[in-house]
C-alpha cells in the first residue's frame, strides 16, 4: 500500500491543481494521500470532487501545513484528518493568510529595492488561487529576471539573512498544535532534517513539540540521509511519537514524487495504526 501525507497544490506552492494533483496520484499509485496546502485547506473540495469520478479507489486525508516559528526557524507542523469546515479553524488558518500577504508586500518591497520591478505583480499571477509564497518570488526571478535557479534566488535574495528576507509573525508551535487537535486533527512535526540545526537543536525542537501535546513525527522523505533518519527514528522512540511518511511533492521531479521511498522503520507505530480509512481500504478484498 502507497501511503503519502504530505503534499501541495496551487492553493499554496505546488504547481498542480488539487484535480491535477489527484489524478497524478492514481498514476503513481498512491492508495491514501494527505493534501496539506501551506496555511490553507481551500483545494480539498477540488480535490474530493475530482476523486468521486474516478473509478479507481484513493482515500484522501484532509491535511493542512501551518507554519510556526521557535528561536528563529521557521517550523512546519502538518495537520492530518482535520475537519476543513471547523469555524475556529478557518479563522486560524485565515489570520495565517493575512500573514502572508503583508509579508509578500515587505518582500516585494526589498525585490524591488534590489532592481527588480513588478515582483509582486507577477507573484500573484504565479500563485493565482493560492496565497503568495516565497517560492513565488523565486520563481518570478528565475522565469524574469536572470537569476539562474530557485536555489540561487533563495541563497542570495530570499533566504533567512537575506538582501529581500521578511521574517513572518508566525503563531507558536504549541499554538498549532493547539489549532489542529481542535480541528479533531493529529500534529505533525514536518521534514525534521530540512531544518538547519544541529542534533542538539533538533532534540530540543522534537522534545517541546511532544511535551505540547505533538502526535508523530516524519521520518520518511525525499532527501533524507541513513544517519539523519536514523537519528530522527530514535528521537521518536525516545517521545513515544508516531511516524508519518510524506514527499512533501510540489511538482514532478527527479528528487520528489508522489509516493516514492516512503517505507518508515518496523520499530515505529505508523501514524495511520489506528485510522478507520486505513483498515477499510486493507479489509477491502
Amino acid at each position: 500500500m502507497k501511503i503519502d501525507l504530505h503534499s501541495h497544490t496551487k492553493y499554496s506552492d505546488g504547481h498542480l491543481t488539487p484535480e491535477e494533483l489527484i489524478l497524478r496520484a492514481h498514476t503513481m499509485q498512491v492508495d491514501v494521500l494527505a493534501l496539506t496546502d501551506h496555511d490553507t485547506v481551500a483545494g480539498l473540495d477540488e480535490a474530493h470532487a475530482t476523486q468521486a469520478k474516478q473509478k479507481r479507489s484513493l482515500t484522501i486525508i484532509d491535511g493542512v501545513e501551518i507554519s510556526t516559528t521557535w528561536h528563529g526557524f521557521d517550523i512546519h507542523i502538518v495537520g492530518l484528518n482535520v475537519d476543513r469546515q471547523c469555524p475556529t479553524f478557518l479563522s486560524h488558518l485565515n489570520g495565517q493568510a493575512q500573514v502572508r500577504e503583508a509579508r509578500a508586500e515587505k518582500i516585494a518591497d526589498k525585490l524591488e529595492k534590489c532592481g527588480f520591478e513588478g515582483v509582486l505583480t507577477r507573484a500573484k499571477a504565479l500563485a493565482g488561487v493560492g496565497q503568495v509564497t516565497r517560492a513565488h518570488f523565486a520563481r518570478v526571478l528565475v522565469n524574469n529576471y536572470g537569476v539562474p535557479t530557485m536555489q540561487a534566488a533563495f541563497k542570495k535574495y530570499l533566504g533567512k539573512g537575506k538582501r529581500a528576507a521578511v521574517k513572518a509573525e508566525w503563531p507558536s508551535i504549541e499554538s498549532a498544535i493547539e489549532w489542529i487537535h481542535d480541528a479533531g486533527g493529529q500534529a505533525v512535526l514536518a521534514h525534521p532534517a530540512h531544518y538547519d540545526m544541529t542534533a542538539k537543536w533538533l532534540r530540543r525542537l522534537v522534545d517541546l513539540f511532544a511535551q505540547s501535546g505533538g502526535d508523530a513525527i516524519e521520518t520518511a522523505f525525499p532527501g533524507i540521509n541513513k544517519t539523519k533518519q536514523e537519528l530522527i527514528n530514535e528521537i521518536a522512540q525516545t517521545h513515544n511519537l508516531l511516524a508519518s511518511a510524506g514527499s512533501d511533492f510540489h511538482f514532478p521531479s527527479r528528487w520528489t514524487e508522489l509516493g516514492k521511498n516512503l517505507g518508515i522503520s518496523s520499530q515505529l507505530t505508523p501514524i495511520w495504526h489506528d485510522w478507520l480509512q486505513i483498515k477499510e481500504l486493507e479489509s477491502t478484498p
